[in-house]
């Protein structure tokens, strides 16, 4: 039933599903619960996750704990096929190869919708739209989904603002244990992993615009002022921008940003962050990149009518020659960088986030007979929980309130 490229990739893949387990306790610890309590024997599992070594271990997961699972990726550059090839060969049914055309990618996410999943796991949103849009027969036998990221929810609240959301979503971006350590220091991390391994150039001494002081552009200015550059924040939020100038980085507006950096990552969420107008206000051999969740954020449609020739440049790196002899490199095609030209975040840290998605697809499971409402929190006591498992792991204790302790914080009358 799988869509893979090539089964025969499925040892090298096992290797890196292998190497990511052991950098994952707590996921473990939770893998170990699922094989003897089995939550979801039954159902159908629907998964649509970038399909790399840590989303192939919770799919794993999923399916050792009772579920037949679906599962494909949630961007065309982010899937290694020797990891879809190996899942695969694990048993589960599988529709993805790196480099899927648009009618490809859609095909993939039809194919694991068209089984008929009660429980979906989604990252970016596009799996819910397309139920939302072409697959509403079947939301009625849809128990629930958990939303990955950032960009995901932004998506689900449009829709339930719109009075279209009809699937209650669990909002695994929002918890504690996801954000702030997977958005913060997984972002920060991977994208210079993506963008060093990519160009292999230093990073100290340059200057670096990052679009975008979320959690995400957090850990991404944080990231390259460790590594020695000079960082410059760009941002709508004023807010945002204070805690930038605060944190230390200094705040400009696009089109004064763009005539300085030598370095660009936007980590925004919108469209239309780099314009054309931005690009010929650039230096010579600018390197360009995005690492939110879709390709809109660099305008690659404006910058391929400007560009007198497109040229690859290495692996993942296009560089685009603009009138006057200039140039500028965008890496992995306006993709998230992480993932298209990297591995994605270190496994330490999706421990935390896909052992939230295990507990929260268990408490859909757990809840299919309630009408829960169309946006979830997820519940204190399973980020708690993630946290308490990983702080074992981890080697360290903390201290505990005495009940007089509780008694004074719960109290209002000193």
């Amino acid at each position: 039933m799988s869509e893979v490229r090539d089964k025969n990739l499925a040892p090298s893949g096992e290797r890196k599903i292998q190497w990511v387990t052991d950098h994952m306790p707590v996921l473990r610890s939770i893998h170990e619960d699922f094989k003897k309590t089995k939550p979801f024997q039954g159902l159908k599992v629907a998964l649509s996750v970038h399909m790399e070594a840590k989303t192939a271990y919770l799919a794993t997961v999923v399916h050792d704990g009772g579920a037949e699972v679906f599962a494909t990726g949630c961007n065309p550059l982010s899937t290694q096929d020797d990891v879809a090839a190996a899942l695969a060969a694990r048993g589960v049914n599988v529709f993805a190869w790196r480099g899927e055309s648009d009618e490809e990618y859609n095909r993939h996410l039809s194919s694991v919708l068209e089984k008929g999943p009660q429980i979906i796991v989604d990252d970016g949103g596009d799996l819910i739209t397309l139920m939302h849009t072409v697959y509403r027969d079947l939301i009625p036998g849809v128990i629930g989904g958990c939303e990955e990221t950032t960009t995901g929810i932004h998506r689900l609240k449009a829709m339930d603002a719109a009075g279209q959301l009809q699937i209650p979503m669990m909002m695994v971006n929002n918890a504690q244990c996801k954000f702030l350590f997977d958005n913060r220091y997984g972002t920060g991390q991977s994208v210079w992993n993506g963008i060093n391994r990519t160009t292999n150039l230093i990073v100290a001494g340059k200057k670096v615009v990052v679009a975008g002081y979320g959690w995400c552009g957090k850990g991404v200015a944080m990231r390259a002022k460790g590594l020695g550059a000079r960082v410059f924040v760009t941002e709508i939020d004023p807010i945002k921008a204070i805690e930038a100038i605060m944190d230390g980085f200094e705040v400009l507006p696009m089109e004064e940003a763009a005539k300085i950096g030598d370095f660009f990552v936007t980590v925004t969420g919108c469209r239309d962050v780099i314009t054309p107008e931005h690009i010929l206000s650039m230096k010579d051999g600018a390197i360009v990149c995005n690492a939110g969740h879709f390709n809109v954020e660099i305008d690659m449609e404006g910058l391929e009518k400007i560009a007198e020739k497109a040229v690859p440049r290495r692996d993942s790196i296009m560089g685009y020659y603009l009138p006057g002899g200039r140039s500028v490199n965008v890496l992995a095609e306006g993709r998230l960088v992480n993932l298209a030209a990297g591995d994605g975040h270190p496994a330490e840290i999706m421990d935390m986030s896909f052992s939230i998605q295990a507990l929260c697809a268990k408490y859909l499971a757990d809840h299919k007979d309630e009408k829960l409402p169309m946006l979830n929190v997820v519940p204190e006591e399973i980020d708690r929980e993630v946290a308490e498992r990983k702080l074992r792991f981890l080697g360290t204790s903390i201290d505990h309130l005495t009940e007089e302790q509780q008694a004074y914080i719960d109290s209002w009358n000193f």
